[in-house]
């Protein structure tokens, strides 16, 4: 299941001119966003950073059922699906030794 209801809550905003032909994004108010994978999937955000078209994207999983999802969130306040997914594994890759560079 990868997140099947969050579609439900978010609207479809038109893609950005650079990529007007391709599908439209999943956007929505960014509290109502994260309180939807809160509440639905038991993610929290694990990470963040700046990207070159400042917004913000943010990583949220969940260590109880696995799901993930990224989101970009706009200065106007909306976030954006960018990807979603099952089986997030927090941590060093499988195979490395605490200490060494990865």
């Amino acid at each position: 299941m990868i997140h099947r209801l969050l579609g439900a809550l978010l609207c479809a905003a038109t893609a950005p001119a650079a990529a007007q032909t391709a599908a439209p994004q999943a956007c929505g108010e960014r509290a109502a966003v994260i309180e939807r994978l809160r509440s639905g999937y038991g993610e929290e955000r694990t990470g963040a950073g700046l990207s070159s078209s400042r917004g913000i994207v943010e990583v949220y999983a969940s260590q109880r059922t696995g799901s993930w999802t990224i989101l970009l969130t706009l200065p106007d306040g909306r976030s954006c699906l960018v990807a979603a997914g099952e089986s997030w594994q927090s941590g060093p890759p499988p195979g490395t030794v605490a200490g060494e560079p990865v």
